[in-house]
Formats: C-alpha cells, structure tokens, sequence
C-alpha cells in the first residue's frame, strides 16, 4: 500500500514542478537587483541621481532644463561629464563620480551623458543662429550689465516670481549657470533665449558678460543669514 502511494506523490511532485519556470524558491531571472554599479540604463540612472533637482523629464526642477535643446547645442560632452563628474562649484550641483566621494563610475557618468543626447538634443535647434560664447570666463562690466539687464530682463523678473536678483537665490548659483540660462534660456518655465522676446534685438556676448557681472555683484556672501550691516 504504501508504494503506491509514493509513487502518486512523486508524480504530483514532478507535475507541479513541471510547471514552474525557475526551482521552488529562487528568483527569477528578471526579479534580480543589479548591483549598484552594474546599473547601465540611463532611465534608472537619471531618475536615481538627476530627476530631484533637473526634473523628471529633464525639465521643470528648481535646476537647469536638461531637456533644453538649445541647452543641449550649446554645451559640450567634456563639459557634461566634469560637472556631473565633480560638481560645479558654487552650486548645489554634488559630484557624483565615485573618485571624487560619489556613487556613479565613470562608464554610469558617459551612459547618463549619452542618454541626454540621444533624448533631448535636436539637429539644427540653433537654426543658423550665432549665440554668444557659452563660457563665462572673463569679468564683464557691472554699470553696464544693470543697464543691459533693466533694459532686456527687469520688466519680466519683477512682475514674476522668478526673483533672479535675489541675493540668496544668486549665492545658490554660479556665474557659468546664470549664463547657460540667458543664451539657451528655459522654456520649460517660459524664459526666452538670448534673442529675447523681439528676435530682432538679440543680446550681444558683451551683454550677456555684463549682465552675469552686474547679477555677481547682487550675491550675497552669507545666503539666509539676516546679519545687520557692518557685521
């Protein structure tokens, strides 16, 4: 009585194990966590180390739009890659390379700067267009930066609440920032370009310099800290 009676538990045993993609017990495949430097896709990448400050999408974050086409023209690889690499001083932006105490390798860096490419650069986005230099690498003239900027920026900054001239908002940015903003503009929060709101009078790479002197002079050196005047 009592073979049978195995025998028919066996069976029972080898059919409901038949029908079973992976042994009783262990993950399958597709369950597996990667280990954190194995993670090569840029979606899980750029969503774990770049969506709380860029924004989800690349755009609308308290940072810059990444998604920008023009932003994207604008700035080189080598440049993307040391800012996301070792920060960018004078901002909230961390480094994130592992050499320099982040989390990221260097291949997880390119991955995150080719996924940007390849999701958010546009071919002729600049449309024949002549910008001004990207980099803000020379000091420009302040007196004539407040009168570029009263003349081209005051009128929409004042009536918004996008206070630019704030000196804690400036202490939060470096110059090379506030420069990026005023060529490739943000249209994720509806700021134009450097040709502005009128095409036809465009800021020249003076103006941009100027302005980016005459807002550094606005930063304060003690961001949140009301202390009286003199101290």
């Amino acid at each position: 009585m009592r073979l049978p009676i195995l025998i028919s538990a066996f069976c029972v045993f080898i059919i409901l194990l038949s029908g079973c993609s992976a042994a009783p017990g262990y993950p399958k495949p597709s369950a597996e966590v990667l280990r954190p430097e194995d993670q090569l896709s840029f979606d899980t990448l750029y969503s774990q180390n770049c969506a709380a400050c860029h924004g989800a999408d690349g755009q609308n974050g308290a940072a810059i739009d990444l998604a920008n086409p023009e932003y994207q023209a604008l700035v080189d690889d080598s440049s993307l890659r040391k800012w996301i690499s070792g920060g960018v001083q004078g901002t909230q932006m961390p480094a994130f390379a592992i050499s320099m105490g982040g989390t990221l390798t260097d291949r997880q860096i390119d991955v995150i700067v080719l996924g940007m490419r390849r999701a958010w650069s546009q071919r002729a986005v600049l449309d024949g267009h002549n910008p001004p230099p990207y980099a803000q690498d020379q000091k420009g003239d302040a007196f004539r930066g407040k009168q570029a900027y009263n003349s081209n920026c005051a009128s929409c900054h004042q009536a918004s609440t996008q206070q630019v001239t704030s000196p804690d908002y400036l202490a939060l940015v470096a110059d090379q920032t506030l420069r990026s903003i005023i060529i490739a503009g943000r249209p994720d929060i509806g700021h134009p370009d450097w040709r502005g709101d009128n095409p036809g009078t465009p800021l020249g790479p003076e103006d941009v310099t100027d302005i980016v002197t005459y807002l550094g002079t606005l930063r304060s050196a003690t961001p949140g800290q009301p202390y009286p005047q003199g101290q």
